[in-house]
């Protein structure tokens, strides 16, 4: 119990303030940059950045206390920690979908989120949320600016299957030209053709907008042969 008594008589009020709100800033940061991925209905959440944000935050505090109050040992070991260990959980949340890779961004916040968290924790406090608003910003001003000028984004495999009537030909070039039309960009192409049936397939690998209905496409290449299957997958 003295020993108790002891400690909480040489607890630094103003020091112990300064930590608390440097812990409810990076909490603060956290929630905003998880909020921007829970919006976007992503793996990586608001508790999961809020955690992570205030955890490194109070590291780098617990570094700066070992350097400039207890007065032993190197405190950059510690940050240095979080910089090599923040790696294992970013790739978590990267993922392999189909011919896509899912999860990236998610990682980016992770890192985005202990470097704030750091950064708060070492009393830098407008260049954390300068960080944290050029960060949201940029996941919500530059979506539009790709999607605009990059509408084709996800790679996805494009399969067309023609039944061959009276030995009539496929125009391959008006066929490619078609799929492009529509906002694809072809990155690779196949072709199999089973003689008996009279049935040509085709297999091409694209870049594909984000649209959920391809109508209008599958009634042009239905003019150009005899179309008997679409499909478009990961």
């Amino acid at each position: 119990m003295e020993q108790i008594a002891m400690a909480i008589e040489n607890i630094d009020i103003n020091f112990t303030i300064v930590c608390l709100l440097k812990l409810f800033l990076s909490l603060c940061a956290g929630f905003i940059l998880g909020l921007e991925r829970k919006f976007r209905q992503q793996v990586v959440g608001i508790r999961t950045l809020i955690l992570i944000c205030m955890s490194s935050s109070l590291l780098s505090i617990l570094s700066v206390y070992i350097v400039q109050v207890a007065q032993y040992g190197d405190g950059s070991r510690i940050a240095a920690g979080v910089v090599s260990g923040i790696g294992f959980l970013g790739g978590g949340a990267i993922l392999r979908q189909g011919l896509n890779i899912k999860g990236l961004t998610s990682a980016a916040i992770i890192w985005t989120a202990a470097t704030v968290g750091l950064t708060i924790g070492s009393g830098l406090y407008i260049q954390a949320f300068v960080c944290v608003a050029v960060a949201d910003l940029s996941l919500i001003v530059l979506e539009k600016f790709e999607e605009k000028y990059f509408p084709a984004g996800r790679t996805k495999s494009l399969h067309l299957t023609f039944s061959i009537i009276d030995k009539k030909h496929i125009d391959m070039n008006k066929l490619k030209s078609t799929i492009e039309k529509h906002g694809f960009i072809v990155a690779d192409f196949n072709m199999s053709r089973i003689i008996a049936s009279n049935i040509i397939i085709l297999h091409y690998s694209v870049k594909a907008p984000k649209k959920n209905d391809f109508s209008e496409l599958i009634d042009e290449l239905g003019e150009i042969g005899n179309l008997s299957e679409f499909s478009i997958t990961d």
